[in-house]
Formats: structure tokens, C-alpha cells, sequence
């Protein structure tokens, strides 16, 4: 009977050859480098060379994607980490995109690529608000916001669009300018909006959203005023808009006579109470016997529905008797007799006596309520596109 022979290859006198799995041969590591304590990674990629790359391909922020493709080239060269080529061509396409950015800024065609951003945008992005919009944002009222969600107003929500502001085409004029410009236009343009102040919480406070550097060098021109609460995480439920799109003529026609005279009464001097020089005060006294005037001769025009004539009369008498006293103050001789027929007109004018003829119109019914909670930093109400 034969043996067969035996399985595997001829036997070899000696140690057997190395082996080398996965492809190895003799002189190269198998799949990587070895070092003393085994083997090691291959060199990570540069995150930042990344980030310069997918800018640059983009042309999305070109000058930021040209500084973090050099930053790139730095950390690669001192950590030896790969990338280089990526950190490169970023830095390139970056500044290919930043001068054609420069020259559409020049032209005017920024602009149009601009409107068209936000048309694309509306869905989804706070370049997008418009007037009477409610929308929450992830980040709450303060900081950097891009993205709107914009809900029902009778929805919880943490802000509503109140106006636009469009500002003057140029250089950036900087954070602070813009803070400033919005200061004053935002805060202007809110009683137009919300024309029953009745109605405005003591909780809500004035915000805006300014363009970022950014967003300026892409055609941003627009501040948005926003109403939210005062504090920036909480929320807001109810449209607080009280405007001819809201009302109706009857409490229009109460609202605009209305504001003669609140107009009037927040021109009042600086000091709390006048003192030997009466100039100021009784030149002050006599704008508001004017306002009272004109306040009374207007709700006395109106013809008022069935049920508001006689409260809206009522007060009209109450405010001709307080037109008395004012124009009394402003005649006043003395300190003394100025401040005792000030005091007369003020509580012939108190909000309350109010009361009665609002509720007949369909308004707000409570007067408003000042507490003495200190104002915001201005930067507080800033947002940044």
C-alpha cells in the first residue's frame, strides 16, 4: 500500500520564511507605520483645511475662507497633519471669490444676488421677516440668529416683526452704529404698530436684528425691529399688532386723538418738580393745555357707534375741565400756584377716567404700568445676522 504524500508544501530544513498578512512584504509595515509601541494611524486631515475648502468651492464668506486656508497651511506645517493641498486650493478659490464679490459690491449686482438670497430664503431664515411676522429662533432673542421659524401669532412664539428698517447703502458702519441706528428707529416706529399702548405687557421690550460685517459685504441693509419679552428665553403668545390693520375707524379715531395729548405729557421737563425759574414748566403746561385741546375738539368730531357717544362725551368734558387747569398752570405767577393747578390737570387726566369709554370701543382697558426694573444694555437687544 502506497503512503500518499503529505499535504502543504515541501518540507524546508531551517526556520520557516516570515509571514506577512494583508499584503505586506518584506521591508515595507503592512497598512500603515510601525513604531515602538506598534503600529501608528496614518497623519489626520486638517479640519480647518477642510472648512477653507468647502468655503472656497461655495464662495460662501470668501474672506473667511481664504484666512482659514492660510491658518490651515500653519497647522499643518507645524503638527504634520495632511491636508495641504485642500488648505490650498480653499485659500485660492476664496480669493478668486473675494475679488468678484469686491467688484459685484461696485457694480451692483450684489444687491440683486442679496434680494434673491432672501427670496430663496423665506421659508426658513431671519433674512427673510417681514412686518407682522411671529417666528421662534433657535437661540432665543440675543446673540447670532440665521434661521426663523415663523409660526401663528396665536401660537407660542419668542418674537413678532414690528417694522423694517432700511439703511443707507455704503461701508459698514459697525456694530456699534448699527446698534444705535436701531435704538432710535426701532423705538420710534413701535407706537406705530402697536397704536393702543394699553395693550403692550409691561413684559415686552424692544429687540433687533443688525447685520453681521458678513452679511453686509452680501447687501444686508436691513434692521429688523422685533417685540419680544423682556426676558430673552421666555416666550410670547397672542399678536400684540394694533394698527389700521386691526382696528377699526371708531378706535382708530379714539387712538389718534389719544396720542395728542400722550405725545404732549412725555415732552415734560427733566426735573421732577419745577423750581424757582418756571420758564420751561409753564411753557410745558401750555403744550399740553394745546393737546388738550385738540384732544377734546377731536373726540367731540367723531361720530361714535351706539353705546361709546355718551362715555366718549363724558370724558371729553373731563379733559376740557383739565385743559382749564394747565392753561391756569401755565399763567401760574409763582411755584406755588403752578404746581397746585398742576396737580388739578393731572388727576383730570388720570388713565382711568378712560376706562369707561374704552370698553365701549372694544379696547384694552387696563392702563399700562411702569415698573422701575433698569433699562437693557442696548447690545442686549442686538441681533446679528
Amino acid at each position: 500500500m502506497s503512503i500518499p504524500p503529505p499535504h502543504g508544501p515541501p518540507h524546508q530544513d531551517g526556520p520557516p520564511p516570515p509571514q506577512f498578512p494583508y499584503g505586506g512584504r518584506p521591508g515595507f509595515a503592512p497598512y500603515g507605520l510601525y513604531g515602538p509601541d506598534g503600529p501608528r494611524p496614518p497623519a489626520v486631515v486638517n479640519g480647518v483645511a477642510i472648512a477653507a475648502l468647502v468655503l472656497g468651492v461655495l464662495c460662501f464668506l470668501p474672506a473667511i475662507g481664504l484666512v482659514l486656508g492660510l491658518v490651515a497651511l500653519r497647522q499643518i506645517k507645524r503638527r504634520g497633519e495632511r491636508g495641504r493641498g485642500m488648505a490650498i486650493a480653499g485659500s485660492v478659490l476664496s480669493s478668486l471669490g473675494l475679488a468678484l464679490w469686491t467688484v459685484a459690491i461696485a457694480t451692483g449686482v450684489a444687491a440683486d444676488v442679496w434680494q434673491g438670497v432672501k427670496d430663496g430664503t423665506r421659508g426658513d431664515s431671519v433674512l427673510g421677516l417681514r412686518k407682522g411676522d411671529c417666528f421662534n429662533s433657535p437661540g432665543g432673542l440675543e446673540g447670532w440668529a440665521t434661521d426663523a421659524d415663523r409660526v401663528p401669532c396665536a401660537r407660542e412664539h419668542d418674537g413678532e416683526v414690528f417694522a423694517v428698517v432700511t439703511v443707507p447703502d455704503g461701508a459698514f458702519p459697525g456694530d456699534a452704529r448699527l446698534t444705535d441706528t436701531a435704538d432710535e428707529r426701532c423705538y420710534a416706529l413701535q407706537d406705530a404698530y402697536v397704536m393702543d399702548t394699553w395693550a403692550l405687557p409691561g413684559h415686552v421690550d424692544v429687540y433687533y436684528l443688525t447685520p453681521s460685517r458678513e452679511s453686509w459685504d452680501f447687501g444686508d441693509r436691513e434692521i429688523t425691529c422685533v417685540l419680544g419679552n423682556r426676558d430673552a428665553q421666555a416666550t410670547l403668545t397672542g399678536s400684540l399688532r394694533r394698527d389700521p390693520a386691526t382696528l377699526d375707524a371708531h378706535q382708530l379715531a379714539y387712538l389718534k386723538a389719544a396720542r395728542v395729548l400722550d405725545t404732549a405729557l412725555r415732552d415734560a421737563p427733566g426735573a421732577e418738580y419745577p423750581d424757582e425759574d418756571l420758564s420751561d414748566d409753564k411753557e410745558w403746561a401750555g403744550r399740553v393745555e394745546e393737546a388738550l385741546a385738540e384732544q377734546t375738539r377731536l373726540l367731540r368730531a367723531h361720530e361714535w357707534p351706539a353705546g361709546a357717544g355718551q362715555p366718549v362725551a363724558d370724558l371729553a368734558d373731563g379733559l376740557e375741565k383739565a385743559r382749564q387747569e394747565w392753561a391756569r398752570a401755565a399763567d401760574a405767577a409763582d411755584v406755588g400756584a403752578y404746581y397746585g393747578h398742576e396737580e388739578k390737570g393731572r388727576e383730570l387726566i388720570d388713565p382711568h377716567r378712560s376706562v369707561t369709554a374704552r370698553k365701549a370701543l372694544g379696547l384694552a382697558t387696563t392702563p399700562p404700568s411702569y415698573d422701575d426694573e433698569a433699562e437693557r444694555e442696548p447690545e442686549s437687544g442686538d441681533m446679528k445676522v
